[in-house]
């Protein structure tokens, strides 16, 4: 009787634990489904949508859509406001991301450095990443002002000629670069200042003993350890800097002439006042292909393996 009862103990507790094996995939499983159908709903299945639009002709005015094949792809390589706005974010990006990864990286090594009001300093560059885009557009919108803006009045003061800035073709662009590197360089030098923490301190000490000089010190060490840290910076402010919009949007509205129009506007141009979506779709996927390629350059030129 002993034996029976032991060997029905000893079923009853492996059947236990296949339960409980069995089980706790599923919990996994139910756990995670909330993420992955608010994954799916709002970013998959609308993916897939737009890459289906992109070969209609699908308009807002017309719930009728009828396939186009590659047409949409074929027209824009014949806008040429489509290969204006695609100039315009590649000198915008083109000179954003060095000016601004060289500022940020400069003002980590400052703020590192043991100064009087260190965390206020850290602070006053952070302040503007948190402040939205728009609201930092108007301010710079009012700055910039011909007539009665702040810049303007200075350059008065200093017997400097009044600027056009935002009402010029040429100097638009340039005036919505300096308030987007002055908006999101506090991002890129929190990052880097993180990285130049995680240096250690002895691998200066030691380059000290043998006789390097702060120049050297920042070419052998910083540099170097810095790598990766770079690499996240220079994709992640390449993307933005390609997807650029509320500046465009609130500063200017793409002119004067399309100087500063963007190509994120001009695919909301094209979508939501002309009412193209097929055609603004097709655009944005070609905007995908190519930050997807940039990405991939980034990765190949500085060293880095991109692990799949």
């Amino acid at each position: 009787m002993r034996k029976e009862s032991q060997e029905s103990l000893l079923v009853k507790i492996k059947g236990s634990r296949r339960r409980s094996e069995l089980s706790q995939p599923i919990a996994g499983y139910l756990f995670i489904m909330p993420a992955v159908l608010g994954i799916l709903i709002f970013s998959v299945i609308p993916v897939i949508y737009a890459f289906y639009i992109s070969f209609t002709d699908y308009n807002l005015l017309n719930p009728i859509k009828n396939l186009v094949g590659y047409q949409n792809y074929k027209d824009l390589l014949n806008d040429p406001l489509f290969w204006k706005s695609m100039k315009n974010s590649f000198y915008f990006a083109g000179v954003v991301v060095p000016l601004q990864s060289a500022l940020a990286l400069g003002l980590a090594i400052l703020v590192n450095q043991k100064i009087k009001m260190r965390g206020f300093f850290r602070s006053a560059f952070f302040v503007p990443v948190v402040t939205s885009m728009v609201v930092a557009s108007t301010i710079w919108l009012i700055m910039y002002n011909p007539s009665s803006g702040l810049i303007n009045s200075i350059l008065m003061r200093l017997g400097l000629p009044r600027q056009p800035f935002l009402t010029s073709s040429v100097q638009a662009m340039p005036a919505v670069i300096v308030m987007c590197i002055w908006k999101s360089v506090g991002f890129s030098m929190v990052i880097f200042l993180a990285g130049l923490q995680g240096i250690p301190q002895e691998l200066y000490e030691a380059v000290q003993i043998d006789g390097a000089g702060k120049w050297q010190s920042f070419r052998y060490i910083t540099l170097p350890l810095l790598k990766r840290t770079t690499l996240f910076i220079l994709v992640i402010t390449t993307m933005d800097a390609l997807k650029i919009f509320s500046p465009m949007y609130v500063m200017t509205g793409g002119g004067p002439r399309h100087a500063t129009m963007g190509i994120v506007f001009y695919i909301w141009k094209i979508a939501f006042s002309y009412m193209k979506m097929g055609y603004a779709s097709a655009l944005a996927f070609v905007l995908f292909a190519l930050i997807l390629i940039l990405t991939l350059l980034q990765f190949r030129f500085l060293g880095t393996r991109v692990e799949y």
